[in-house]
């Protein structure tokens, strides 16, 4: 079977290249961005102003090839890439959730970026407390580690 999809916009952002940039939206979270929205879906954005934070779904398009056993950022060891957050996976899907500033025209105004400029947009979701939110109660190999993120920046292990 033979998935594709299109670009419904594309990040604005403040990140051109991999090495430096925050590794998850916590380490980004008062960087501020945008996701302009092509004009033919820009329909699409009436109500979303209502939300608080919003799901990204995004490709990463500067990301060649994958790895099943990687070493992430925030470990020495290396890990099932299903077990990661790792950019170098068999579909180079990213997703963040962000807080939503605001909507104008075709532009939806986002912090927490943590992407590269010009990563195409898949799709936007709002974030929903009541559907969302889960009592998680194991977090793997991240368990003592996760909080790093904030403070962690992408190094060139996954740039091609």
């Amino acid at each position: 079977m033979n998935i594709s999809y299109s670009p419904i916009g594309y990040f604005k952002s403040p990140y051109t290249e991999i090495k430096g940039m925050p590794i998850q939206p916590i380490g980004a979270e008062d960087i501020e961005g945008s996701i302009e929205i092509l004009p033919e879906f820009s329909a699409g954005l009436q109500d979303l102003e209502g939300f608080s934070h919003v799901y990204v779904l995004y490709h990463l398009h500067q990301i060649e090839g994958y790895d099943l056993m990687i070493k992430p950022f925030l470990d020495t060891k290396r890990h099932g890439v299903f077990a990661t957050r790792s950019p170098k996976r068999p579909n180079p899907i990213g997703l963040s959730v962000m807080r939503l500033i605001r909507v104008s025209g075709v532009h939806v105004f986002l912090k927490g970026i943590d992407v590269l400029d010009q990563t195409p947009v898949i799709d936007i979701k709002p974030y929903v407390a009541d559907f969302d939110q889960c009592n998680a109660d194991r977090f793997g190999w991240f368990e003592g580690k996760s909080r790093n993120a904030t403070y962690h920046r992408s190094d060139e292990r996954f740039a091609n």
